[in-house]
């Protein structure tokens, strides 16, 4: 079954086509840019590319896999409105997957997985043996290591993603080189559905907190 999958939770604009089947999740065109102020300007170009490489029609498709975060709200948005378009035009399901466990399902042992929420946060959560057993959060990296040295989450071996990377000497931990979501990594967390044909899903994007953009105040008037 061939699957487009898509993830702009983090500044890697990922489009990815791959064939899913009982034995195992190939890829078969990928394409990954890292920009992170033209999530929307490079995803649908990147979705054309890889169908063209894999000589495959839209109409081919039986399922789309989107990231759907944690992440920053326009580019995350982006991605999201994105797969839930195609899905809806092709009449096949869309199936969500945190992108963090984007990151963590392909590494072994405990891992502290770490992206890059600006404003000085991190989104973290840990997963063991490729399975993630905390909560997507969002918080300070000195406190996610205050937190790690208190025991109050599970103790890691090393980090991954940008986070980690950008907040190293923060976290004090050994990083690792995958820095953003692998889209073999979130097709194979769909796959069970994809393979059983499940319903279709609703996106649900995890924010974790407020965009940066507000409303404009009440304008006052010029004159008094």
């Amino acid at each position: 079954m061939l699957v487009m999958v898509v993830d702009s939770s983090t500044p890697a604009v990922t489009a990815a086509l791959v064939r899913v089947d009982e034995l195992a999740v190939t890829v078969v065109a990928e394409r990954v840019t890292v920009d992170g102020k033209a999530h929307g300007e490079l995803l649908a170009p990147q979705i054309h590319a890889v169908l063209a490489e894999g000589e495959v029609a839209p109409g081919d498709l039986a399922a789309v896999v989107a990231g759907t975060g944690p992440g920053p709200f326009t580019g995350l948005r982006a991605g999201m409105v994105t797969a839930a378009a195609l899905a809806h035009a092709l009449d096949v399901p869309v199936y969500g997957v945190c992108s963090l466990d984007g990151i963590g399902h392909p590494l072994p042992g405990r891992v502290l997985v770490a992206t890059d929420a600006r404003r000085k946060e991190i989104y973290w959560s840990v997963h063991h043996d490729g399975t993630r057993v905390t909560d997507p959060a969002v918080d300070k990296p000195a406190a996610v290591a205050a937190a790690i040295a208190a025991g109050e989450v599970p103790a890691v071996d090393g980090a991954a993603g940008d986070g980690a990377g950008k907040y190293a000497d923060v976290l004090g931990l050994p990083v690792l080189p995958l820095l953003y979501p692998s889209a073999r990594a979130l097709a194979e967390l769909a796959a069970d559905r994809v393979l059983s044909k499940a319903p279709s899903e609703a996106l649900v994007p995890l924010y974790l907190r407020r965009p940066d953009a507000v409303a404009p105040g009440e304008r006052k008037p010029a004159l008094r």
